[in-house]
């Protein structure tokens, strides 16, 4: 069984080729798009550097009601709460009610 750096060095290795079509199309491979974790309408982004390097990667774009979920403080909060989750250092409560009065003591809304 390979292991998951197997893994990524095979994929660091594959070359694969496609044929760009009329206007400009270009289907990517099969093996390029399980990279990528993108399929059918799904967007990707190029990147072109001055040395005439290109990367591809794929894109997910936000609709502008979620940006907030994605702000640096945000997602700061997340991966302590997600840290203090995996060391069960987070705080418990016994209800709802507790944990909305814990939250109001750091100066946090209800709902």
């Amino acid at each position: 069984m390979s292991r998951p750096d197997d893994e990524q060095a095979r994929r660091r290795r594959t070359s694969v080729r496609a044929r760009l079509r009329q206007k400009a199309q270009l289907t990517l491979p099969e093996e390029v798009r399980h990279v990528l974790h993108v399929g059918e309408g799904d967007e990707v982004e190029f990147n072109v550097e001055t040395n005439g390097r290109v990367t591809v990667r794929g894109y997910v774009s936000v609709p502008t009601d979620q940006v907030w979920f994605f702000a640096p403080e945000r997602l700061a909060g997340k991966r302590q709460a997600d840290d203090e989750i995996a060391m069960e250092t987070g705080t418990v409560h016994d209800s709802g009610e507790a944990m909305f009065v814990h939250l109001d003591n750091f100066g946090v809304a209800d709902p």
